[in-house]
């Protein structure tokens, strides 16, 4: 008998486990809570708790303004909310908290680190500090917005955000004149459930807009060529101030415009269903068109962040595949003027508004009020606000087309070898120090011919030693054909003493630096004399003027714009006009111990991202890349990976979403190898790493790819250049029926489509879930039943009782083995500050373009192999 109430005790403590294993997650977001600081007022929650769950995976998050009073118009105020598990969750529900009459708009935004940690602060200090992601956007009284089903923003785990910022613009203060407490702000439903589809939102927005006084019509328009894995949108949002007309979207494909969506901006400003699926593919273009009048105006209207100001931004809600998703992006340019001819005459029409209508929507508010808000409500229906209940047709054809792709996709992946057919490798160079390919894929190869970079080169001051020698008299910038190295151009005789950095713009012209001379020049492909020069020769400094053995420039094809990397002695990005005037600089050295963003050392090679407005930077010595917002300078990311080891030299950009880079050669005692490396730009993750196969890296410098995957590497010691192709491995997994269909020209496409299968495949976890969870009231019967046999044998004779040992026994035993473990359940309008350089500060003498491993410090191939303690950094 005890041995039974024994057993029967382990029982009810195993289903106990059981049953907290599965255990709602209220009891985790009871725990946040109760940590949480509780002094907020209650009347600036929903309900008495900030996070209310609805059942095993599905939980509310209520995020409001802590009782604020803005005493001044046009005042941004942000505040936080950390998610409040640690596990992947997805938002599926936006549920604004508030009025027109006190709130011009709200933002909220997802991140990893924000701006303060503060109940509330000024936005004027940034959002976040680390790359932030719209979530969300509300303005004039725009009602809830659903995401369609299986859709969802996904937040927490290992690479979605944990903080939740909300942005509120407070624009005319008058209605707070009695002193009242806002607590505006929005509720989220979030679930646990894996979505297979992953939400992001893409925004088009007009930087530069200027609107002269009294004119009647306006223009202002975006485009960008789209270059990612497919994107299907399913929602937009127009959002201007008081002088917009008409806001209209579109995809552009072959010359034809398709319509996104189309709104006036003085309507509720709500996320409106796309009427028919779009979908957007590698290289369609979207475009927009915000359609303003400055009547009534007597000064200029330029875009910014007041009531005053004007705007001009198309939002965009998009769903793409989990594995290549991409939670924002961002169109700020016009990559296409000319191309806007051709747009439909519906983008230049004007959606009428009833002056009533205008007036409540500015606040002034009329005895129409309640007519008004009447006729926008039944509007609001007309239009089909996103609604969960009218657009079960919309989830139903993502089903659908779910399950069309998933029976022919075609997988594929690919790997990069050395192309041992490319002669390259028996050329005659000196030491390799800068490739690019021109606007006709042609190899451009920089060197210094019988130039050498030794510890002779340089004094204390970085004053170059050997000017006697004079510039070099060999042709520094050799053009290749990239198939057979055929030489097919040369130039740059003459010109140059220890050359380094090279970039080609959209027009064939050579961008190169010279760290001996302190420059960076500009060099028509058939010219022999420089159409521009920056900086002073052999003149090292640090001012606007100045530059102190600069690395590297890109010029941005759509503005014109000039970045270089300044350098070895400088740890600064400097970003000069198209006529080269001085526009901004941002950087600074690194600190002692961790380096923090915006921190070089040896800021070494760029790769600009013009379809993101990025500039992306590999700092060398940090071992690391850094990006940069190319407007402002403002960092967005880091990438960084222990195969890198310490240096990081070169990185390269392919459109399309490749980043490729190369490091050096590891410290002694260090196991990390030389190689390259393919990655993902949007999750910095690798993809994949390759060395060569003939001879072997010595001190690659320098690398650059081609959009069908081909990679140029400079090497400076082994003063060689290897080619590297890559070599598809494609398995097909095609439904019997379709075995004869002829595959996709869109590899980007077919990829997407395979990953789609294999994140619907993932589903399965929850067909397990609810299995497991079946399990339990069984366990809870058998239970019963043996308690009441063993009742029974007690009064009909002991025989029951080993009977009831066994079956018990039986029953523990199947549970024992099981865990009792639980379920455990991207920066816009962020003026985080970019740094700037203080003072000309002076690298070690070793900063030259030595080897780590050189005894005698030179950079010539007659180098020492014995390896000594760690050194300075060395340069090239």
């Amino acid at each position: 008998m005890a041995g039974f109430v024994s057993n029967l005790l382990i029982l009810h403590l195993l289903f106990q486990n059981i049953c907290l294993g599965f255990r709602s997650p209220l009891s985790v977001f009871k725990r946040y809570k109760d940590a949480e600081d509780t002094s907020l007022p209650n009347e600036c929650l929903g309900s008495d708790q900030l996070v209310i769950s609805f059942g095993l995976s599905d939980f509310a998050l209520d995020i409001r303004m802590p009782a604020v009073t803005p005493k001044q118009s046009d005042t941004y105020l942000c505040m936080s909310v950390p998610l409040p598990v640690n596990d992947e969750a997805y938002v599926v529900d936006f549920k604004p908290h508030a009025s027109m009459d006190t709130v011009h708009h709200m933002l909220l935004f997802g991140c990893n680190e924000p701006s303060s940690t503060e109940n509330y602060w000024d936005c004027d200090e940034g959002t976040c500090k680390d790359k932030s992601n719209i979530l969300y956007a509300w303005a004039r009284n725009a009602p809830p917005t659903k995401l369609p089903k299986g859709v969802g923003f996904r937040v927490g785990g290992e690479t979605g955000s944990r903080y939740f910022v909300l942005q509120v613009h407070y624009g005319d203060v008058s209605a707070f004149r009695d002193k009242h407490k806002d607590c505006s702000g929005v509720t989220l439903h979030l679930t646990h459930q894996k979505q297979p589809l992953i939400a992001g939102m893409y925004l088009m927005m007009s930087v530069n807009t200027v609107i002269p006084p009294g004119k009647k019509v306006v223009d202002a328009d975006i485009a960008c060529h789209y270059k990612r894995s497919p994107m299907h949108l399913f929602a937009y949002r127009v959002h201007t101030h008081r002088l917009g007309k008409v806001v209209s979207g579109y995809r552009v494909r072959n010359g034809q415009w398709t319509l996104i969506g189309r709104q006036s901006p003085q309507l509720p400003q709500a996320f409106y269903p796309v009427k028919y699926p779009v979908d957007i593919r590698y290289d369609d273009i979207l475009a927009a068109r915000c359609v303003f009048s400055g009547e009534g105006r007597t000064t200029e209207t330029h875009i910014g962040g007041t009531a005053n100001d004007e705007m001009c931004n198309f939002y965009i809600m998009y769903y793409m595949e989990a594995k290549h998703a991409v939670s924002y992006m961002t169109c700020t340019q016009n990559t296409n003027p000319e191309m806007f001819r051709n747009i439909p005459q519906e983008a230049n029409i004007p959606i009428p508004v009833k002056s009533d209508v205008m007036k409540m929507m500015h606040g002034h508010h009329e005895e129409t009020k309640d007519s008004d808000t009447s006729s926008l409500l039944q509007q609001d229906k007309k239009e089909e606000i996103l609604d969960p209940e009218t657009k079960d047709s919309d989830t139903s054809y993502l089903l659908q087309q779910a399950k069309k792709e998933e029976a022919e996709i075609l997988h594929q992946d690919f790997h990069i070898e050395e192309a041992v057919e490319w002669t390259g490798l028996d050329l005659k160079l000196g030491q390799v120090s800068g490739l690019a390919l021109d606007p006709k894929n042609n190899l451009v190869v920089f060197h210094r011919g019988d130039r050498v970079w030794d510890e002779n080169s340089f004094d204390s001051k970085f004053i170059y030693q050997q000017r006697g020698l004079g510039p070099i008299e060999q042709n520094t910038i050799i053009v290749l054909n990239p198939s057979n190295a055929k030489l097919l151009h040369s130039t740059g005789k003459s010109l140059f003493y220890l050359p380094h950095g090279l970039s080609v713009d959209k027009n064939g012209n050579y961008w190169v630096t010279d760290v001996a001379l302190h420059q960076v020049f500009k060099l028509g492909a058939n010219d022999k004399e420089p159409l521009l020069i920056l900086g002073v020769p052999l003149q090292p400094g640090s001012d606007k003027n100045h530059f102190c053995q600069p690395t590297d420039v890109a010029v941005d094809p759509i503005t014109g714009s000039i970045y270089v990397s300044d350098g070895y002695c400088n740890s600064r990005i400097i970003q000069f006009s198209p006529n080269g005037l001085y526009v901004m600089q941002w950087g600074e050295d690194t600190s002692l111990g961790r380096s923090r963003p915006g921190q070089f050392s040896i800021p070494h090679s760029l790769a600009l991202i013009p379809d993101l407005s990025q500039l992306c930077v590999a700092d060398r010595e940090n071992g690391r890349i850094q990006c940069f917002r190319l407007e402002t300078g403002e960092f967005t990311r880091e990438i960084k990976h222990k195969a890198f080891g310490r240096e990081l030299f070169a990185v390269s950009y392919v459109p399309g979403g490749l980043l490729f880079a190369v490091n050096g050669i590891p410290y002694p005692g260090e196991a990390e190898s030389v190689q390259g490396f393919v990655m993902n730009f949007s999750t910095g993750e690798i993809i994949d790493t390759f060395i060569p196969l003939r001879k072997s890296f010595e001190m690659p410098h320098d690398i650059v790819a081609s959009e069908d995957r081909t990679v140029f590497v400079g090497d400076v010691h082994a003063k060689a250049v290897w080619k590297f192709a890559s070599v598809e491995k494609s398995e097909t997994i095609v439904a019997a029926r379709l075995k004869n269909k002829p595959e996709s020209r869109d590899p980007l496409e077919n990829m997407d489509k395979q990953h789609l299968v294999q994140q619907a495949s993932s589903t399965g976890v929850s067909f397990v879930l609810i299995t497991t969870l079946l399990i339990i009231p069984v366990v809870v019967l058998l239970v019963i039943l043996v308690f009441i046999r063993w009742r029974k044998t007690t009064v009909y004779g002991a025989d029951g009782e080993h009977k009831l040992d066994s079956s018990s026994g039986r029953i523990l035993g199947r549970l024992r083995g099981k865990g009792g473990g639980g379920i455990n359940l991207g920066n816009f309008f962020a003026s985080h500050k970019g740094y700037s350089r203080k003072g000309f500060d002076r690298l070690s003498t070793e900063g030259s373009d030595q080897e780590k491993d050189e005894d005698d410090g030179t950079d010539s191939e007659e180098e020492c192999s014995v390896s000594p303690l760690p050194p300075e950094p060395s340069s090239s």
